[in-house]
């Protein structure tokens, strides 16, 4: 007998692979035929469940849009990074990568780096960085800034009425706006691929 969890798993892997193989999210009455249900009350319930979860959405005509299946990802534990210690792999939950790292999808927009004045902070050239523009800055976070028509990522420092912006590398000299800065977003997090 499938506990609750492995019925709700189970569910949501069904509605992700649907939606991977046929490129859109199924009708009620498909719902209802890959989760085995008899009635359509039963699978509005079951698409209520998966709703409050994240796992799909409803647009205004009442369509299933895709959540989180869009590109979800298993996390499968966690990992020392301290002393090495026994990992078990275990299927601890499925998370997408976008609810993950980005907070509030219409101001957020990528950027790839370039140069090397944040290798301090850990932002390394090729790397991606994702940013947010509806965050307020505030001293100590890394921006995106228009400073007198050049475009910079620095720590943003703030003393009074004072801004200095800060590199991560002593070979570079912090920055204080002459005329003019616009600061476009707050960097939230970096995306690096290895191989």
């Amino acid at each position: 007998m499938k506990s609750s969890d492995d019925k709700l798993r189970a569910r949501i892997s069904d509605m992700s692979a649907f939606f991977h193989k046929n490129g859109r999210m199924p009708s009620f009455s498909e719902v209802g035929e890959i989760f085995h249900l008899s009635s359509k009350s039963a699978a509005y319930k079951a698409v209520g469940k998966l709703e409050k979860m994240g796992v799909l959405s409803k647009d205004k005509r009442g369509k299933l849009i895709p959540g989180s299946i869009k590109s979800p990802v298993k996390i499968l534990g966690t990992v020392e990074a301290g002393f090495p210690s026994p990992a078990e792999e275990e299927l601890a939950d499925t998370i997408s990568l976008d609810d993950f790292l980005i907070k509030n999808r219409e101001a957020a927009f990528l950027l790839k780096v370039s140069g090397d004045s944040m290798s301090g902070a850990g932002i390394l050239p090729g790397d991606m960085v994702i940013v947010d523009k509806g965050q307020t800055p505030k001293s100590g976070d890394i921006v995106i800034a228009e400073v007198d028509g050049e475009w910079t990522m620095k720590y943003l420092r703030k003393r009074g009425e004072s801004v200095t912006l800060i590199p991560a590398n002593p070979n570079y000299k912090p920055i204080k706006p002459k005329n003019d800065l616009k600061i476009a977003g707050v960097v939230t997090a970096v995306v690096r691929k290895y191989g």
